[in-house]
């Protein structure tokens, strides 16, 4: 079980589900007494622990990341109305303090500053060591993390019953609708709805449901939809669409987008196939493992409504007899088709066997998966963006044409090998800079997409900052900031993650750069 309470210079979120505050509050034998602040304080989901931290530091700020419960007996406490702010501004999550040695109750100080900021903040008794509080949110991380992988297995286990029934797309969409506790929705190029499964959102949602479905089509229409089931898809603000595409030209589209209307938390999924189909999700709960569930639906209708005996399918037949029975991948690599094709590598602790190799194909959509017991080789249609999976360190080619794959397999290698060596989840051969954007505005919607895992942390952000701009030196960066090194490497590190990029990569620091000049 990894620690939350560990540096964490992890490339993503943490490894296991955050837990509620109110998970925490409940466990009678901690005896923990919230005395300011509210669990629902943190929006919809309320507060939610991601790691717990101790700390006497008068300032505690320096050595935060965000979303910890932060433990404390105020042995250096002077000013409670900065210490108060300054774990605001950092993000902490919530702040536990023990009423012993060195007071004998919460200082009324403390608690009206954290009653202001709507700082959750629970007295520990004196009996319960700050220990037992790490092992209690360690412990709810565990439990959260059985249900969520049960859950996903008996989904997946129902999606694929459902795409062996004879009318196999609406079962698996009323499959996908029941497990979600939501509605589903298959959609055309045009907009309008093929399938729908489940109780339907308010229009509101659906129009914007339409929206995501115009961000992650390769080839939007301009039809207006059949019915009102879906409305007719336009760019959504806030989501992954790329900024600067000229009006009527072809753009790179995300394979999915996300958004939320009131309670209602919406997703789109660009199917493969070629067939420009979409899947549309609304459900008003959020929980764990959903977007996992999803995406094995993604999968299994990719391959349900592909043409799988069109001329595609029949030239990559063709082109393995060809290789089987003699040929050179020079001779047969066009019965591939034009592409483009990008190239992943992947490894996980332990030798990932094939069905965890296809697991992984599964999760980016493609069924051409290799393995040697060590390194997982994909291949994929399309140019697509690939985003970090849990568990697996990757690394991604950039989209190649069919005659460019051997080129492509060897940037796709040394793309993992620079992830392994920097410990990121995930590194590309290449990322798409700002150099073709031109307008002022057009920038900052760039920026403001690209930021947007960090943006919520000024701590981060600043640091990040301060860190291109001293050319990654560690100390000077430190001194800038007034923090320590180790600290700048965790939130570097946490930067890194969260972004999901490459800082060893020039590109990469350059395009950062650019984008915190315009957010």
């Amino acid at each position: 079980m990894p620690d939350p309470a560990a540096p964490q210079g992890a490339p993503s979120a943490p490894p296991t589900p955050p837990v509620p505050l109110t998970a925490l509050l409940a466990r009678e034998d901690l005896g923990l007494r919230l005395v300011a602040g509210t669990p629902e304080s943190g929006g919809a989901e309320g507060v939610r622990i991601q790691w717990v931290h101790t700390s006497e530091m008068a300032d505690p700020y320096p050595y935060l990341l965000g979303g910890e419960l932060l433990l404390t007996a105020g042995v250096l406490l002077k000013d409670p109305e900065m210490y108060a702010a300054r774990v605001v501004e950092a993000g902490g999550a919530a702040i536990g303090f023990g009423v012993a040695p060195v007071y004998d109750t919460v200082p009324d100080a403390l608690v009206a500053a954290c009653e202001r900021r709507g700082l959750p903040l629970l007295e520990v008794p004196p009996q319960t060591p700050f220990t037992a509080i790490a092992r209690a949110v360690w412990g709810l991380m565990a439990q959260a993390r059985l249900r969520e992988v049960r859950r996903v297995s008996e989904a997946q286990q129902g999606l694929a019953n459902a795409a062996a029934r004879p009318d196999p797309v609406p079962a698996v969409l009323q499959q996908l609708a029941s497990r979600l506790g939501g509605w589903a929705v298959l959609l055309a190029p045009d907009g309008s709805a093929l399938h729908v499964a489940g109780r339907a959102p308010a229009r509101e949602a659906r129009e914007a449901l339409g929206r995501l479905a115009r961000v992650v089509s390769p080839e939007p229409g301009d039809e207006e939809p059949a019915d009102d089931t879906a409305a007719p898809p336009s760019r959504a603000a806030g989501t992954q669409a790329e900024p600067g595409t000229p009006a009527g030209t072809a753009r790179r589209a995300p394979s999915s987008a996300t958004d939320t209307v009131g309670e209602t938390h919406l997703a789109a999924y660009a199917l493969g196939g070629g067939e420009a189909l979409v899947l549309g999700v609304a459900a008003e709960g959020r929980e764990p493992g959903g977007h996992t569930v999803a995406g094995v639906a993604v999968v299994l209708l990719s391959l349900l409504t592909a043409p799988h005996q069109g001329a595609d399918a029949s030239g990559r037949t063709a082109a393995l007899v060809r290789l089987l029975l003699g040929g050179t991948p020079a001779d047969v690599v066009r019965d591939l088709g034009p592409g483009p094709w990008t190239v992943v590598h992947g490894t996980r602790p332990g030798q990932p066997d094939r069905i965890a190799a296809s697991a992984l194909g599964a999760a980016l959509g493609s069924t051409l998966v290799d393995t040697d017991g060590e390194t997982v080789r994909i291949l994929l249609s399309g140019d697509r963006r690939i985003e970090p999976q849990p568990g697996w360190t990757l690394g991604v080619s950039a989209p190649a044409s069919a005659d460019g794959l051997d080129t492509a397999d060897t940037a796709a290698a040394r793309a993992l090998r620079r992830a392994e060596a920097t410990r990121v989840a995930l590194a590309r051969q290449r990322d798409a800079g700002l150099g073709e954007l031109v307008a002022p505005d057009e920038a900052a919607v760039h920026a403001r997409t690209l930021l947007a895992p960090v943006a919520d942390s000024p701590a981060l952000t600043e640091t990040l900052r301060v860190w291109l701009s001293l050319h990654g030196s560690w100390d000077r960066t430190a001194v800038a900031l007034g923090v320590h090194r180790n600290t700048v490497r965790q939130r570097v590190a946490r930067c890194a993650g969260l972004l999901g990029v490459d800082l060893d990569d020039a590109d990469v620091r350059m395009e950062l750069w650019f984008a915190l000049r315009y957010a």
